[in-house]
């Protein structure tokens, strides 16, 4: 069986914060739509969605795993994504797929890190909320539907609520059952705030609905319900139990009913051609017309290959589809068109707009690549990618073995491939291999899967500190690089002048010469060393920042210039210039967020302070805990969140983003301005 028309389809990606039970709702969903005969679970390792070895052994997602399952005549696609802080970018991996982001969380735990950043990071997606969980004992049901409004606003509604005791929901849009007891507010209540929010929206509607009295029936109610969603005018709520079932297919039924198909969502966003002189163009959900799929995830699988899974956004793909990749001039033959059910895939005959499908053995597909069987669709860029976060937290790598360097390198790239916020460089400094992520267990994960499924064995250290340098006044200099030593000679002169920039903005350059003083030849030359001097730095060693280079005259000899004089000129110049122009050191903060019990928080607040760190807000996310947002050089975080273990007794969560730059404090820039100059202590020379 497959999906015959887009209308047919719905696609969710399930997200939230690790625990709050996704992966055993998915179990829960395909048991009830018959897609497995008993559900599995994480304990036993045996679930649909957690396939990996390395998934079974931590209890957690590490991957977005699709999902298909058929309802009343529905086609449901659902990603299962990881869960923990720092596989965050692995998670927003299934966004550009999903029409509907379904947020789950746990009606025990309420409103986590996780769950506020997923509910960001989806805005712009249709939105709803899963609370799972409802049959634990204690609840306040209440209190928990306070804390969900003044999180994300009061368009978070019920479209069904829980029983007392969590043994079932109670419908409050489709056939509102208004004398049915629950477990907070009434039937009546939920059902007419549910309407008066959809109907806010269309005038024509709600004067119906207020003027006249009428009731409106749920076949009404649909086209508004959508465009509610769209405009993120209405976020409902759904209550389910993953583990016994109850509201299970209460659920399965919305989002037949209700959930958007692919032409009800927000369309998502392509680009032809590069740079500024992109510009949007149409891309429809139309059958007929040609081909054009988006990779949204790719997997290197050890025994299929590297597996790119994709969204049809135009046309029609079968397995005899000829698919160009990007501006590739050369297609690929889809000789086997696959429809994932976790690790397991299937052959289908036929995708539509609006299906996931997938690939294998294509090894030049890249994540965010464009497929399409046209020429007509070169240079199209799909423009709607999520937002993801910086990597932030490094490890220097080495191997044991000399011969294993290679393999670290291509396990590397492919692993860059996979995930968005694993990051790759080298240190030149100490000849080194930096890979960085969103935190420590994020590397510690990928360590494991160089391990596991390269066989590399590797040592790690940290990694030197990722300062940057400034400038702080505008400032020119000139410099005239002149050589004579038989034969052809060495002629160019560059002046220039430097001006800084706001924090964050970059590099600047611009040509202000007139009269020829440089002929435009020699120009890319000039550029050339400058970007040289602005990568090596003036003060420290460090790459430079927020600034403007202008370069605004000099002279050319019409035998002796050449390019490499040029070089030369363009670089001294630049180094000049910056020292002139009172150069700073800039160091890198990250923003941290801990969530600890009351009783720890001035333990860590204290820990924090003597590393340099200023706490930024504090809130209350639940009972008994307190939510420590902060703002940390990278420099004083080293071993924290060994510390905050320590201190909290693994009970405790850390989150780290990328919080800009600042100049470091004049003893650091100093001794770092002394060691670029002489050399350390460990002797080592001068950089």
């Amino acid at each position: 069986m497959t999906p015959s028309s887009v209308h047919d389809i719905r696609n969710l990606a399930l997200l939230g914060h690790a625990g709050s039970g996704k992966t055993t709702l998915v179990e829960a969903l395909l048991a009830a739509a018959g897609e497995i005969g008993a559900t599995g679970s994480i304990e036993r390792g045996d679930t649909v969605a957690d396939f990996d070895p390395q998934e079974k052994a931590m209890g957690h997602s590490l991957h977005t795993a699709l999902v298909h399952l058929e309802w009343a005549g529905h086609w449901i696609n659902l990603l299962d994504t990881p869960g923990l802080p720092d596989l965050a970018g692995r998670a927003l991996l299934s966004l550009p797929a999903a029409d509907t982001a379904a947020i789950v969380l746990s009606a025990t735990a309420g409103i986590e890190s996780g769950t506020r950043r997923m509910m960001a990071a989806a805005k712009g997606k249709c939105r709803m909320i899963v609370v799972n969980r409802i049959d634990a004992a204690g609840i306040d049901f209440a209190t928990l539907m306070e804390s969900v409004s003044a999180a994300f606003g009061r368009e978070c509604l019920p479209i069904n609520l829980p029983s007392a005791d969590g043994s079932r929901v109670v419908d409050c849009f489709f056939t509102p059952d208004v004398s049915a007891a629950t477990a907070f507010s009434t039937v009546s209540a939920a059902h007419d705030a549910l309407v008066d929010q959809i109907v806010e929206l269309d005038e024509a509607l709600m004067a119906q609905y207020l003027e006249q009295g009428e009731s409106l029936a749920p076949e009404q109610l649909h086209a508004p319900f959508e465009h509610a969603l769209r405009e993120g005018h209405l976020i409902p709520l759904c209550f389910v139990s993953a583990r016994s079932g109850a509201g299970v297919p209460e659920l399965l039924d919305i989002l037949g009913r209700l959930a958007p198909d692919p032409t009800e969502g927000n369309p998502p966003q392509f680009l032809k051609g590069e740079g500024q002189a992109a510009a949007p163009v149409e891309v429809a959900l139309d059958p007929e017309r040609h081909a054009v799929a988006h990779v949204f995830q790719v997997a290197n699988d050890p025994y299929r290959g590297k597996l790119a899974l994709f969204r049809v956004h135009q046309g029609q793909l079968t397995p005899n589809s000829q698919l160009y990749i990007g501006d590739g001039r050369k297609p690929f033959k889809v000789a086997h068109l696959l429809r994932m059910q976790g690790r397991n895939a299937v052959e289908t005959p036929l995708a539509v707009p609006g299906d996931l499908c997938a690939v294998a053995r294509i090894d030049e597909i890249q994540r965010d690549a464009v497929l399409h069987d046209s020429h007509d669709e070169d240079s199209h860029h799909f423009a709607s990618a999520p937002d993801y976060p910086q990597p932030v937290f490094g490890l220097a790598l080495m191997t044991r073995k000399p011969a294993d360097e290679q393999k670290l390198s291509e396990a590397l790239a492919r692993l860059t491939d996979e995930d968005p916020c694993l990051e790759v460089s080298f240190d030149p400094r100490n000849r080194r291999t930096v890979v960085r992520g969103l935190g420590e267990q994020h590397l510690k994960i990928v360590l494991e899967e160089l391990a596991a499924r390269w066989n590399l064995q590797l040592d790690t250290a940290t990694p030197s500190i990722p300062y940057r340098e400034t400038i702080s006044i505008v400032a020119e200099a000139r410099y005239r690089h002149k050589k004579q030593s038989g034969g052809a000679g060495q002629f160019g002169e560059v002046a220039l002048r430097v001006e800084p920039l706001p924090r964050g903005s970059g590099i600047e350059l611009a040509d202000e010469v007139k009269g020829g003083a440089i002929p435009t030849n020699f120009m890319p030359a000039v550029e050339k060393g400058v970007r040289q001097a602005l990568a090596e730095g003036a003060l420290a060693g460090f790459p430079l920042q927020d600034i403007r280079v202008v370069v605004t005259d000099g002279k050319h000899h019409a035998v002796d210039s050449n390019e490499v004089s040029f070089v030369t000129a363009g670089r001294h110049a630049l180094i000049e210039a910056v020292l002139a122009a009172q150069p700073l050191v800039l160091e890198p903060l990250l923003d941290v967020q801990v969530k600890v019990a009351d009783a720890l928080f001035g333990e860590v607040s204290a820990e924090l302070a003597g590393r340099r760190g200023r706490l930024t807000a504090t809130d209350s996310p639940a009972p008994g805990w307190t939510l420590i947002s902060a703002r940390v050089p990278m420099a004083g975080l080293e071993g924290f969140e060994s510390r905050l273990k320590a201190i909290c007794a693994g009970e405790s969560e850390f989150v780290l983003e990328a919080g800009g730059h600042e100049p470091a404090p004049r003893d650091v820039q100093s001794e770092l301005a002394r060691i670029h100059t002489n050399g350390d202590n460990n002797g080592n020379g001068p950089h």
